[in-house]
């Protein structure tokens, strides 16, 4: 018998607001985006194995920061 368990890592994109770059200084698109990571039985999502993270990259030069979730929620709503 086989258990096929492992760790599965996914990303959502919540919103895209037009915001200043903070590298780069350009108005541009930004992208709120939900990192969660879950443990996996059988490829099947069983529970959180850590909180979720949030960050904000940027449509123009690439550049991505983290956000926390209060953040994130405001810029999404």
């Amino acid at each position: 018998m086989f258990l096929l368990v492992g760790i599965r890592t996914k990303e959502r994109l919540l919103s895209t607001v037009t915001l200043v770059g903070e590298i780069c200084g350009v108005t541009a698109p930004q992208s709120v985006v939900r990192t969660s990571t879950k443990f996996t039985a059988f490829f099947i999502p069983l529970f959180p194995v850590r909180p979720s993270r949030y960050r904000l990259e940027c449509g123009n030069c690439g550049a991505a920061r983290a956000v926390d979730a209060g953040s994130a929620a405001r810029l999404a709503a």
